[in-house]
């Protein structure tokens, strides 16, 4: 599967705008990743891209997110490595190897990003640092769905939560016209 792929297949299945953006940040996310950690950007990328596929589908039962989209990727033909990042990242599965790391740690990281954006007095990517990231990563209650275990599971990939923290932000705001943000 190729991206131009990947991308048809979430404009199919995903009708919700933000779930879609969400998807790309989290693919700009897996890709900056892969880069850092000399892995394949490509792949790390698709399952970014992908790792929602689901979620309309699975809006009212949650325990199936994950499970459902892994089905629907096996029955597409992506390859297993895909699919095993798709289904670990909702906890279905251990998680192994470091695709599959990375993506659990990512998904939540672009939501707290997203948020610290928008409660920027810019409104912006371009006006957000890490720094401002950080500062309210320590604030339990902004962003309560973005699970910071999750994101501080970085180290699993040998990153610190700074480093992660300023690839995920500089990934995104290399696709902020795209975000809207």
């Amino acid at each position: 599967m190729n991206r131009e792929d990947a991308l048809e297949m979430v404009s199919g299945k995903v009708k919700n705008d933000r779930l879609v953006k969400h998807m790309l940040a989290v693919e700009a996310v897996m890709r900056a990743l892969a880069r850092r950690l000399g892995e394949d950007e490509d792949r790390w990328g698709l399952a970014g891209l992908i790792h929602d596929i689901d979620y309309d589908e699975t809006a009212a039962t949650p325990e199936k997110h994950g499970r459902i989209g892994a089905e629907y990727l096996r029955s597409m033909q992506v390859d297993d490595d895909i699919v095993r990042a798709v289904e670990s990242h909702v906890g279905h599965i251990p998680r192994e190897t470091a695709m599959e790391k990375a993506l659990y740690a990512a998904d939540p990281l672009t939501g707290l990003i997203v948020a610290a954006a928008l409660m920027h007095p810019t409104k912006s990517l371009a006006g957000v640092d890490a720094a401002f990231v950080l500062k309210r990563f320590k604030e339990k209650r902004f962003a309560a769905g973005a699970d910071r275990d999750q994101i501080r599971s970085c180290e699993e990939l040998g990153l610190g939560l700074d480093e992660f923290v300023a690839i995920g932000l500089e990934s995104m705001q290399g696709i902020s016209d795209t975000l809207g943000l």
